[in-house]
């Protein structure tokens, strides 16, 4: 019997002595290393950098008043205060007395927007009329700005006679 314990006993002192060999030698073959990762979450945003008021005054039915240096003088600035590049749309809203249209009518009033030239040879695009935008301006970088004139198209008549308010609305999308 003793010499069965004492083989037993050898025979697990063995095992117990493969295990540590197997042991170290998967420790040996093994490393680790580590991955660091960034990563930053993406601003979409826009700010008015000028006054973000505009007064046309009092004007003529069936005539325009404009922002530029010959008409009021009072350019807006759009900057993209995101950290990607964006794209600006604009939009206005109907009045309490006149509805926003592409073509002036009676007690119905077009606005609209220019980017390039606006004091020399101007291009006006109608803005979008809520809910929908109209392009504004493309790929617009980080801290970059965008400047605009506004031209309001007055009704051919008129059933109110008070100062309208118009909505205007520019907003930043991840530019496309």
């Amino acid at each position: 019997m003793k010499k069965r314990r004492r083989f037993l006993g050898a025979g697990v002192l063995a095992v117990y002595a493969l295990m540590f060999v197997v042991s170290d030698a998967a420790k040996a073959t093994s490393e680790t290393a580590t991955v660091t990762a960034y990563v930053t979450a993406k601003n979409i945003s826009v700010a008015l950098t000028s006054d973000g008021s505009v007064s046309f005054g009092t004007i003529n039915l069936s005539s325009h008043a404009d922002t530029t240096a010959s008409g009021v003088n009072d350019t807006e600035t759009a900057q993209n205060d995101g950290n990607v590049d964006e794209d600006f749309n604009i939009k206005a809203t109907t009045t309490t007395a006149w509805t926003l249209v592409a073509t002036p009518a009676a007690n119905q009033y077009t606005l609209q927007f220019c980017i390039t030239d606006c004091d020399g040879t101007p291009t006006w695009t109608n803005v979008g009329i809520d809910p929908s935008y109209a392009t504004l301006a493309s790929d617009i970088t980080s801290t970059s700005t965008q400047n605009f004139d506004l031209r309001v198209g007055t009704p051919s008549s008129s059933s109110s006679y008070t100062q309208q308010t118009i909505t205007v609305t520019v907003q930043a999308a991840a530019a496309t």
